[in-house]
């Protein structure tokens, strides 16, 4: 049975990203679809002229991209972290998975970290126009964002959650991330990797750089099964 598309491919109405989500088994909040509309329609706006995405339709980006922050805010709402995480998410790009992740997952401070200057630029407008509370778009390199966010009282110290999708292959974003994130405890200190393949060792053993499976899921999406690797840094 073929799916429903939108009669407009580049600009969903709210009604529609809700049948999206209820397809990919999430029930969505009036205000939270009609964030996730605004967003896809900026995305794709801006993707005619910066090449954001590959997919050139609101349905295919839903679909291949966009349900994975509603899969990873359910995973998130799962962790042992503290009641106002700091995030840092490396790489950002585009803002998937978060920008979506903030219109359905709003806990603590969430900082975009994005290198290049034309997708920060993309990202500050997106997080101004959805209005997206207590997130900010860092323009810089990820080893240096915390040191570049003078404005969170929190940041001299570390990060709680970090994570990363696609960033750089993981035995080289482990070192990175455990520069970043306070040593593991009851809550916090936690690395989320967004993967398309298994995590290469049974939960609770050694990842390297100090880090250790704490947990796995595995997901469907739209064009394969995609996981989420949580990894806990040892505590100091």
């Amino acid at each position: 049975m073929s799916k429903p598309h939108s009669h407009n491919p580049y600009a969903p109405a709210p009604g529609e990203v809700s049948g999206e989500a209820r397809r990919a088994g999430f029930s969505l909040a009036p205000e939270q679809a009609g964030a996730l509309s605004q967003y896809l329609t900026l995305l794709l706006k801006w993707n005619k002229a910066m090449n954001l995405v590959g997919r050139a339709d609101w349905p295919g980006v839903f679909r291949d991209l966009a349900a994975d922050s509603l899969h990873l805010a359910e995973f998130l709402k799962g962790l042992a972290l503290p009641p106002e995480p700091l995030t840092l998410d490396l790489g950002a790009g585009a803002g998937l998975p978060g920008i979506p992740l903030r219109v359905l997952w709003a806990e603590g401070d969430y900082v975009l970290v994005e290198l290049r200057e034309k997708r920060a630029i993309f990202l500050t407008q997106a997080v101004g126009a959805l209005k997206l509370a207590r997130t900010r778009v860092l323009h810089g390199r990820a080893e240096e964002a915390l040191a570049a966010l003078p404005g969170l009282k929190i940041a001299q110290e570390r990060a709680d959650l970090v994570l990363s999708r696609a960033f750089m292959p993981w035995p080289q974003l482990l070192p990175l991330a455990a520069g970043l994130l306070r040593p593991g405890s009851e809550e916090g200190g936690r690395l989320v990797v967004l993967a398309n393949e298994a995590p290469p060792v049974e939960q609770g053993r050694d990842m390297g750089a100090g880090f250790v499976l704490a947990s796995s899921r595995e997901y469907p999406s739209e064009s394969r099964r995609r996981y989420f690797w949580e990894l806990e840094l040892a505590r100091a």
